[in-house]
């Protein structure tokens, strides 16, 4: 199959330098696997996943935004930015109590784990205060959970972590060669920083990256290689398809494949077979059948629920219908 190279949007900034990390994986290693026959790559994949997960299992993870809009990042793909007008509103901090109720919705229908996430650079340590008290909430109500919350220190992740925090999401977004395209605010090496300090905290890392924005294959073997190359990688991995959202750089961006998001998550897969990969954002936007096909190349874990901090995501009894006709299970009985 001919894959077209697409010129990403660029933010004209250098890119500099980024850690180096033990090379298990190469880049053309990477590239070589994305470039097999899709059934040979398919077949590799479902062979490592069978190897190191129960192939019928399926994880359920909520993800809730605690504090929307007003950021000072410009990443091109977000609606949450204050570069951009795309019509979010900035909004507080939420609640003990409503996130409480939250954690109780997504239990009863069925998640495990718990993500919170709010539009911050980094937060500070009254923020920091503040998201202490809603870990011990999820916490309190069995889930395991989750935070997103930008740059962190290694004080602030050792915080967390006493707090009870499971898992932090700090994703890597692209290949570090162009991440410059994407992101101007922060550096490469900003991310990865972050993820030392959460994995120095003894926290779970929770790393990936978004596709379709205007990188070629070699960009998504860039991005999977920086990931598997991690030492240890991530114990979850999520895989986003971009969402092009109105008034941000990215939102003229040519549709992927959807064959190459597939052969993407198979290639995690391949690269990374502990982790739990995941789909993320832009599931709404796949139709059932590429769905099924990223569940056979290893996909064992979903965002579950109708909302992805501001972006949709496909509603709870479309996922439950979709899990059940496959014959997928979830670690908790829908309901219970």
């Amino acid at each position: 199959m001919t894959v077209i190279v697409e010129t990403p949007v660029t933010l004209h900034r250098p890119v500099k330098s980024v850690s180096k990390t033990p090379q298990r994986w190469p880049v053309a290693e990477v590239q070589a696997l994305l470039d097999l026959p899709l059934p040979e790559l398919m077949h590799r994949a479902q062979t490592v996943h069978r190897e190191h997960h129960d192939p019928t299992e399926m994880e359920l993870a909520t993800l809730l935004s605690i504090k929307t809009g007003g950021c000072p990042e410009d990443c091109g793909y977000c609606p949450q930015s204050v570069h951009y007008e795309t019509g979010v509103p900035a909004t507080k901090m939420m609640t003990p109590e409503a996130v409480r109720e939250a954690v109780l919705g997504a239990k009863a229908a069925g998640a495990s784990r718990f993500c919170m996430g709010a539009a911050w650079r980094a937060p500070t340590d009254r923020d920091l205060e503040k998201v202490e008290e809603l870990v011990r909430v999820v916490k309190e109500e069995g889930l395991e959970a989750c935070c997103t919350l930008g740059m962190l220190t290694g004080d602030q992740a050792q915080r967390l972590k006493g707090a009870g925090l499971d898992y932090y999401n700090h994703n890597l977004d692209t290949a570090p060669e162009l991440y410059g395209n994407v992101i101007t605010t922060r550096d490469y090496q900003d991310r990865l920083d972050t993820l030392g300090h959460v994995r120095g905290a003894g926290i779970h890392v929770c790393s990936g990256g978004i596709v379709g924005m205007g990188e070629s294959r070699a960009g998504r073997a860039g991005l999977i290689a920086q990931l598997a190359n991690l030492a240890p990688y991530p114990e979850s991995v999520p895989i986003n398809h971009l969402v092009k959202v109105p008034g941000t750089p990215l939102a003229d961006e040519p549709d992927l494949d959807p064959l190459e998001f597939v052969r993407t998550v198979a290639v995690a897969r391949i690269t990374m077979p502990n982790a739990k990969v995941r789909l993320s954002a832009g599931r709404r936007q796949m139709d059932e059948s590429t769905q099924v096909l990223c569940f056979l190349a290893g996909a064992n874990s979903i965002f579950y629920g109708d909302k992805l901090l501001v972006t949709g995501n496909p509603d709870v009894e479309a996922d439950r219908a979709l899990l059940q006709r496959v014959g997928l299970k979830t670690r908790h009985t829908f309901g219970a």
